[in-house]
C-alpha cells in the first residue's frame, strides 16, 4: 500500500532544505493525486499509520524514553565488559556529554518528525471530525516532545505540494507551546469523551495541555523558570475535568500498583488516561513493555533478559522500605504468583530488584560466571571484573507475558491518574487556586499527595507537610521509568546537579543540541547555545 511508504520518506521530506538526486522521488511521492500522500487518500488508513508511527519514538529503548530517563538520576546503562558499550553512547547520556552528532538523539528527533508528518497527512485527506481530532492530538504530542527536548520545532501545515521547494518553519519556546495549546483546544471537540486506552481522547488532550501549562515558564527560561498563577489555574481546571471521569476516591486507584503495567492493563489498569495500544491479536503489538523488562533483567532470570539498564543506588535508597511501588526486592518465593488470574505472568517478580534473586521454586540464581545473582546498589558507568553482571538495582515495572514477549501486549502508558493528581498538587503550590474538584481526591496539595501515598496500593503513611520538595519526591516514587524524570528535574531545578556517576553540568544541557544532520538540510534551524 502507498501508506506504508510514508515513514520511509517522511523524515527527508519534512526537513529537506537542499536539492539532491532524490528530489524527483520526493516530488512524486508528495504531489501525486489519487491514493498518494497529497490527495484523495484513505484517512482511516493514514490515521492507523500515524498511530503506528508513535511506536518508533515511544517504544524503542534508545529513543524518547532514553533521552528522558538515562539523562537523570533514575536510569543508567553501564557497559559490562563487551556488552552494552555501543561506543559509549549510554554513558554519554548519563554524564551529560552528548553533542550534535549523538546517534540516539538524532534518531529520536527524526522519528518524532516522522510522526508529525504522518499526522499531517491525515488532516490533508478529508478526515472526519474525530479523525481530525485524533491526528491533531498525535501531532501535538510529538511536537511537544521536540519542544521539551530541543526547543525548536520544525513545522509544516500541510503534507501536500512539492515539499522540496520550501523549508519547514521553526516554532520555538513559548510561541511553540502556545501553538500546540491552540491545536489541542481545536482537537478536543472532535475527540471521544473520557480516557484514551489506545486512542486519542478528550482526557488525553487535557493531560497534554496540563504538561504544556505546567511547563510554560520552563520554555520561557529553563535555567530560572517562573510560574504564572493563570497557567497554574489552567492545570488545576484541566485536572478537575479529567478527574470527573474517574470513580470517587479511593475507587480510581488500582488494588495493585503494578496492575497499571500488566499485559492486560487495558482491562485492569484503572488509573490509565492515555496509552499506546499494544495488542498482538489485532496486529498492533509494540516493544515498550518488552524493552523495559529485558534491558535490565539478567540472562538467567525468567523471562531471560539482556542485562543492561539499572537504576541508581541513591534512587533506590530514597524509597521507604514499605513502599509497595518499590516492589518485592530480594525476598523469597512470596513475590511470585503476583497475578494468579493471569497465568502467563505467574512467577513474575516486580519493582526494584535488589539482592539475591531466586527462581520460582525459591532456589538462588547464579550469573553466567557462577556467582550468586545478587544485584548491588553499587554500579559504574564502565564495569569490569568478576562481578560485572550483577551490579546495579534492576527495574521491572511492566510485567511481562512469559508466552508472548515479542512484541508485548502491555499498553504503553503515557498519562495516568497519579500524574494528573500530582500535577494538580504542584500547580496549587506554584500559585494556583486550590479547588475541591470531583471525586474527593483532595482539595489541597497535602490531601492530594497523601491520598496517593496512603492508598492500599502504595501502603505509606501520610506526610505531615507537603511542599514542592515533597511533590518532586513523590513524582519519582510514583512515575519512575515512565519517561517523565528529565522533564520533572528541569522544572524543579535539579537536572544539572551532581549526583551518583555524574558531576555538575552547565545550563546548555537543559536543551539538547539540534542534530547536525538537521542543521545541514534546514537552514531555518539554528544550533542551540553552548553546542
Amino acid at each position: 500500500m502507498k501508506y506504508n511508504k510514508l515513514i520511509i520518506v517522511a523524515s527527508a521530506v519534512i526537513f529537506l532544505g537542499a536539492c539532491t538526486k532524490l528530489e524527483e522521488k520526493f516530488n512524486s511521492e508528495t504531489t501525486q493525486g489519487g491514493g498518494g500522500i497529497g490527495g484523495g487518500g484513505n484517512s482511516a488508513a493514514l490515521l492507523k499509520n500515524a498511530y503506528r508511527s508513535l511506536n518508533g519514538p515511544f517504544q524503542n529503548q534508545d529513543r524518547w524514553w532514553a533521552a528522558s530517563e538515562h539523562t537523570t538520576d533514575e536510569a543508567v546503562g553501564p557497559t559490562r565488559g563487551g556488552d552494552w558499550d555501543d561506543n559509549g553512547i549510554w554513558r554519554v547520556y548519563h554524564n551529560h556529554r552528548w553533542n550534535a552528532d549523538h546517534g540516539f538523539l538524532t534518531d529520536t528527533y527524526r522519528d518524532l518528525a516522522q510522526s508529525q508528518f504522518a499526522a499531517t497527512t491525515v488532516l490533508d485527506n478529508s478526515p472526519t471530525a474525530q479523525q481530525a481530532g485524533e491526528a491533531k492530538f498525535i501531532r501535538a504530542l510529538v511536537m511537544w516532545c521536540v519542544l521539551d527536548g530541543w526547543d525548536q520545532v520544525p513545522f509544516r501545515a500541510t503534507s501536500t505540494g512539492d515539499l522540496t521547494k520550501t523549508l519547514p518553519e521553526v516554532k520555538k519556546g513559548t510561541a511553540a507551546a502556545d501553538y500546540i495549546i491552540s491545536e489541542l483546544n481545536a482537537a478536543i471537540p472532535g475527540l471521544p469523551a473520557g480516557n484514551g486506552i489506545g486512542i486519542a481522547s478528550k482526557n488525553a488532550a487535557r493531560a497534554l495541555l496540563m504538561k504544556l501549562y505546567l511547563n510554560k515558564g520552563v520554555y520561557a527560561n529553563r535555567a530560572t523558570p517562573t510560574f504564572s498563577p493563570a497557567d497554574m489555574n489552567q492545570v488545576i481546571s484541566l485536572a478537575d475535568q479529567i478527574l470527573a471521569d474517574f470513580p470517587a476516591y479511593p475507587g480510581g486507584f488500582t488494588p495493585n500498583f503494578f496492575d497499571n503495567f500488566t499485559p492486560n492493563n487495558d482491562v485492569i489498569g484503572k488509573e490509565l488516561v492515555y496509552t499506546l495500544k499494544n495488542d498482538n491479536a489485532s496486529g498492533t503489538g509494540g516493544n515498550g513493555a518488552m524493552f523495559q523488562y529485558h534491558c535490565g533483567t539478567h540472562y538467567n532470570q525468567t523471562p531471560s533478559g539482556w542485562n543492561g539498564f539499572t537504576t541508581l543506588g541513591d534512587f533506590y535508597d530514597a524509597f521507604a522500605a514499605n513502599d509497595k511501588r518499590r516492589g518485592g526486592g530480594n525476598t523469597g518465593p512470596g513475590d511470585f504468583g503476583y497475578y494468579p488470574g493471569f497465568t502467563n505472568v505467574t512467577g513474575m517478580r516486580v519493582g526494584l530488584l535488589f539482592g539475591q534473586q531466586k527462581s520460582a521454586a525459591g532456589a538462588n540464581l547464579l550469573d553466567r560466571k557462577g556467582n550468586p545473582l545478587s544485584f548491588t546498589k553499587a554500579v559504574a558507568l564502565k564495569e569490569t571484573g568478576n562481578n560485572l553482571e550483577i551490579t546495579g538495582v534492576r527495574v521491572v515495572k511492566y510485567v511481562q507475558d512469559q508466552v508472548s514477549q515479542f512484541p508485548a501486549n502491555n499498553d504503553m502508558v503515557i498519562f495516568r491518574l497519579a500524574d494528573i493528581l500530582l500535577m494538580k498538587a504542584e500547580a496549587i503550590l506554584r500559585g494556583g487556586t486550590a479547588t475541591p474538584g470531583p471525586g474527593a481526591y483532595g482539595a489541597t496539595s497535602a490531601a492530594i499527595v497523601n491520598n496517593i501515598r496512603t492508598h492500599s496500593s502504595r501502603g505509606l503513611a501520610a506526610l505531615g507537610t507537603v511542599d514542592l520538595a515533597a511533590v518532586y519526591k513523590e513524582r519519582g516514587f510514583e512515575l519512575y521509568w515512565e519517561g517523565w524524570r528529565r522533564n520533572d528535574m528541569i522544572r524543579f531545578g535539579t537536572f544539572l546537579n551532581a549526583r551518583q556517576l555524574k558531576a555538575a553540568t552547565t545550563a546548555e544541557r537543559l536543551i539538547f543540541p539540534i542534530p547536525n544532520q538537521q542543521l545541514t538540510i534546514n537552514p531555518n534551524l539554528t544550533q542551540n547555545p553552548g553546542y
